[in-house]
Parts: C-alpha cells; sequence; structure tokens
C-alpha cells in the first residue's frame, strides 16, 4: 500500500518535465570539448588573415574562378570564403561532436542508467539530448561567420560582396544570403547528425559514435567524387553540400537546395527514427 507520500510525489510527476533543455544546455555548455570546439572555429579567420597577410592576395586556379579569388574583397567576401572552405570537413566535425557524444559518454560515464531510473522517460531523454545537439551545431555554425564577418570587416572594411565571376551584391543582401547559406549549411549537415546520434545509442565509446559519423560523411564524399556513379550521385547528401554557391549570385538559384533539402531531410529523418526505436528497446546496463 502506497504511503501518502509517495502517492503526493506520483500525482506530482510529469513526464515533461523531467530534464528540460535548459538542464542539458547548461551540462553540454560547460564542457571542455564545447569549449575547445568553439575556440578552434573562432580561430580559422583569424588563421586565413594571416595567412592572406603572409602569401598576398589568392590567386586564381587557371580558369577556374571561385569565391577564394575575392576573399579579400569585403568583410562579407571573406565571410562567404571561411564557409566555403570549411563546409567540407570542419563543420562536419563540431555537428558529429555535439551529436555523436551526447548519449554515448553518459552510457561511458555509467551515468545513463541513473538518468532513466530518475525516472526520465527514453523519448523525453533523446529528444532533449537531440535537440540540445542540434542547437549547438547551429550555433556553431552561426559562430564561424559572425567572427569572419567581424575579423574580414575590421581588415578589409565592410561591403558589398564581390561576385567572382562579376556583378556584386549589397551589403544588405549579401547579409541576408549569408543567412540563408548558413541555413543551407545546417540542413545538409542533418545527415552527420542523423549518423552520430544513431551511432551514439548504439555504442557506449562516444569516440566511436563522432568517428564513425566523420567516417561514413567522407566516405560520402568519396563516393560522389566516383563520376562513374553518374545519376545515383545525386541520392548522395554529399553531392549537394555546395549547392549553397547559387545562393551567393545576382540572380540566386535554388533548385540545387531544395534537391539538397529533400535528401539530407530525408536521410536524417529515416536515422532519427531509427536511434529512438532502437533505444526504445535497448537494455542499459551503464
Amino acid at each position: 500500500m502506497s504511503t501518502p507520500a509517495l502517492t503526493e510525489a506520483a500525482r506530482g510527476y510529469r513526464a515533461g518535465h523531467t530534464l528540460p533543455l535548459r538542464v542539458e544546455l547548461a551540462r553540454q555548455l560547460g564542457r571542455r570539448r564545447t569549449l575547445v570546439m568553439g575556440g578552434i572555429l573562432a580561430a580559422l579567420p583569424f588563421v586565413l588573415l594571416v595567412a592572406f597577410a603572409i602569401g598576398g592576395d589568392p590567386d586564381g586556379r587557371g580558369d577556374r574562378v571561385t569565391l577564394m579569388d575575392t576573399a579579400t574583397a569585403s568583410g562579407a567576401n571573406f565571410a562567404a570564403v571561411n564557409l566555403f572552405v570549411s563546409a567540407g570537413f570542419l563543420l562536419v566535425i563540431p555537428v558529429a561532436l555535439f551529436c555523436g557524444d551526447t548519449v554515448a559518454s553518459e552510457a561511458g560515464w555509467s551515468s545513463l542508467r541513473y538518468l532513466l531510473a530518475a525516472p526520465v522517460p527514453r523519448a523525453r531523454l533523446l529528444w532533449s539530448k537531440l535537440v540540445v545537439g542540434l542547437g549547438m551545431s547551429l550555433a556553431a555554425m552561426i559562430l564561424l561567420p559572425v567572427v569572419a564577418i567581424a575579423v574580414g570587416s575590421a581588415a578589409y572594411g565592410w561591403g558589398p560582396l564581390q561576385i567572382p565571376t562579376g556583378g556584386a551584391l549589397d551589403p544588405g543582401t549579401a547579409a541576408q544570403r549569408l543567412v540563408v547559406v548558413v541555413a543551407y549549411l545546417f540542413v545538409s549537415q542533418l545527415v552527420t547528425a542523423g549518423l552520430a546520434f544513431w551511432l551514439s545509442t548504439k555504442t557506449d565509446a562516444p569516440l566511436g559514435a563522432v568517428g564513425g559519423a566523420v567516417g561514413l560523411t567522407i566516405v560520402g564524399n568519396v563516393l560522389d567524387a566516383v563520376t562513374a556513379l553518374g545519376d545515383w550521385r545525386h541520392f548522395l547528401p554529399a553531392h549537394w553540400q555546395y549547392a549553397w554557391a547559387d545562393a551567393v549570385q545576382p540572380n540566386p538559384q535554388w533548385s540545387g537546395m531544395l534537391q539538397g533539402t529533400a535528401v539530407s531531410v530525408t536521410y536524417a529523418v529515416v536515422l532519427f527514427a531509427l536511434a529512438f526505436r532502437g533505444f526504445a528497446r535497448k537494455d542499459i546496463v551503464s
């Protein structure tokens, strides 16, 4: 027979109030790897600034024209170049880290079973960790261009975004287009987030989840380089990772970004669903 105190506690229990997002966010922000990752992303614009100061203005690659050719034209161009050089690999790491380390680290610390015994429903625990992981991934992608714009504007001035193939975008339009670029980069990285999060629910080794997601993302990039695959490459998220370049044109084209968004979201939804389904049935022993 239950005591009045236990009955009152049971009546006050609300599954939706367990593990609030602010608590999970505070835990993740206080971790050393978060500070290190933020420091690396904030340092990249300074590294490029020093590289351009030592090596001079970037040279073109023969007949190939890229954003790199206009890197020192303005702060907006400098920010776009920072996104260009980091989109293929550097931005993959914080996404894999924040989404892949979150559940596996709890298992590695043997604290996962205690969280579930609180009791925190499994779906609630995963949801809190996924939302915070995605939020921190988005923050990392915003941090890089914000620092790059500040550094680039101080070094090269704030002005129009010069288009390598001709033309320019006024500063206001350039800022709007860069917001679109960051949003698309975040969506395109949802596949890496899904891989990392799914692997995080399958292993007790955070490094395995993070490394596995980064490794599979690299495999996707390698497969996209195999031209013999033909149209099959259109089903690879990596095939569309630079479609955002169409947004920094005088007349932006959206078809590539729409296709890339559809592919990324489809893969991500499947992977997130696998993570929730598998974790709901998993025996938690750590």
